[in-house]
């Protein structure tokens, strides 16, 4: 059977071929008109439109270019707006790279909610990281209300995924020595950051951009003041964390109060390795802020002062972890007993 040849569509051309951008052309009292739109389906549903309000006698505005804003024009205010609000702007600059190439060209008050949550379904595999580009779009959107730049913010009216908020993962006594094993073997300069991880539950941004000023050795404590929360916060020192920031000390020990204390960034190039060779599955860097909240609620410490060492900003965060304590479970069950049983016990 033959191959349907779609129509061309009237008014509608790719000035480019194969760019993907696509104009549109008609004339109002004798005047030729053009607008670049992008998608080409887009363009014909434009070019309807146009024609529709010119036949209802609709006064379009003399200049088409200022029809309307283009979504690029919006991401890039909001990187202006990210790198004076935000302490660190990698996510968004990361995120505005994958979203461009499909909106970046778009008319933003003609993207609609369905669009963006289409988009959202095809290029995010996670509720957590669709809520994150959903939140994106709203930041963009809400912004560009606010200055005038779009009528309406599409973004509110797409549902967020339901995240499943009780992983926790932490570290057994097995797997650490596994891996402390792997460490020794093949990084052993990158020990000190494990102990420090596992003994802080410092956030990975917190622990890696953190300078030498933060780390008091007379009164045995990080102070922590580039906090997720905006809440700084002091973690004392255990005798391994402290020796640990011992040994990064007298490697360099020219190193100023404002110089960071690890030259990484992040430790996934070396920690994947890690864990691959200690046969250690599902667990990430964060975990380890996990496994010493998870030990801490294991050995009984109050869920308020496991609040307070992690930084979390509610305790509904720290109450996650309220369920590996169970002594205080079982005496409380155990208190229901009737009293001739519970006297035999």
């Amino acid at each position: 059977m033959p191959r349907k040849v779609q129509a061309k569509a009237t008014g509608v051309w790719e000035k480019i071929p194969g760019s993907g951008v696509w104009w549109i052309r008609y004339r109002v009292d004798g005047r030729l008109k053009r607008e670049k739109v992008g998608r080409k389906g887009d363009a014909i549903d434009l070019y309807q439109k146009r024609k529709s309000d010119i036949r209802a006698g609709v006064k379009l505005p003399d200049n088409m270019k200022s029809a309307g804003v283009k979504f690029k024009s919006l991401a890039d205010a909001i990187l202006t707006f990210s790198k004076a609000h935000h302490r660190d702007s990698r996510n968004i600059i990361s995120r505005l790279a994958k979203v461009l190439p499909d909106f970046g060209e778009r008319v933003a008050d003609q993207i609609k909610p369905e669009e963006i949550d289409a988009w959202l379904t095809m290029n995010t595999q996670t509720p957590a990281t669709s809520n994150r580009y959903r939140a994106l779009f709203s930041l963009i959107y809400r912004e560009a209300l606010r200055n005038g730049k779009v009528t309406s913010n599409p973004a509110r009216l797409v549902r967020q995924r339901h995240e499943e908020n009780g992983r926790i993962r932490w570290l057994t006594d097995e797997e650490e020595a596994r891996l402390r094993a792997v460490i020794t073997e093949h990084f052993p300069e990158h020990l000190p950051e494990l102990a420090i991880s596992l003994g802080t539950g410092m956030r990975l941004t917190e622990q890696y951009k953190m300078c030498w000023n933060a780390v008091d050795f007379e009164r045995r404590e990080v102070g922590l003041s580039r906090t997720k929360n905006y809440n700084g916060r002091s973690i004392p020192m255990n005798e391994e964390v402290l020796a640990a920031f011992a040994e990064l000390k007298a490697r360099n020990s020219v190193a100023k109060k404002t110089d960071r204390v690890f030259e990484i960034e992040n430790p996934r190039r070396w920690f994947t390795t890690a864990l691959e060779h200690a046969g250690i599955a599902n667990f990430r860097w964060h975990d380890c802020r996990h496994t010493f909240c998870s030990r801490l609620a294991m050995r009984g410490v109050n869920l308020k002062v496991i609040q307070t060492l992690a930084g979390h900003k509610t305790i509904t965060m720290t109450a996650r972890y309220a369920h590996l304590d169970d002594a205080s479970l079982r005496v409380a069950v155990n208190s229901l007993a009737a009293p001739s049983i519970a006297a035999s016990k």
